[in-house]
């Protein structure tokens, strides 16, 4: 639906449901606004929820070797591991 036509339809359903004012029989004007006002934000709740999900983040580790192995004939060296954390924007597919 798109944001738009959300905001379309909570702008048509509050003007029905607030500002119209005319009887038509079998029909209640008042609470077709509010079944508007209703789409009209579910739709943008969906369409915001969309577009946040094309939107992730990509972490990427990556571990290396030991700098110092553990070497008996070295009781006090230390044994160091680098880790490295890469982020970077997932890019959508072509055409969207």
């Amino acid at each position: 639906m798109g944001i738009g036509g959300s905001i379309f339809l909570l702008a048509l359903g509050a003007i029905l449901a607030f500002a119209v004012d005319a009887h038509i029989s079998g029909i209640d004007i008042t609470i077709i606004g509010w079944i508007l006002m209703a789409a009209g934000l579910i739709g943008l709740i969906i369409t915001l929820w969309f577009w946040n999900s094309r939107r992730r983040t990509v972490v990427t580790r990556q571990s290396a070797a030991p700098v110092a192995s553990a070497d008996p004939a070295y009781p006090n060296q230390q044994v160091r591991s680098e880790y490295q954390e890469t982020r970077r924007e997932d890019v959508p597919p072509p055409g969207y």
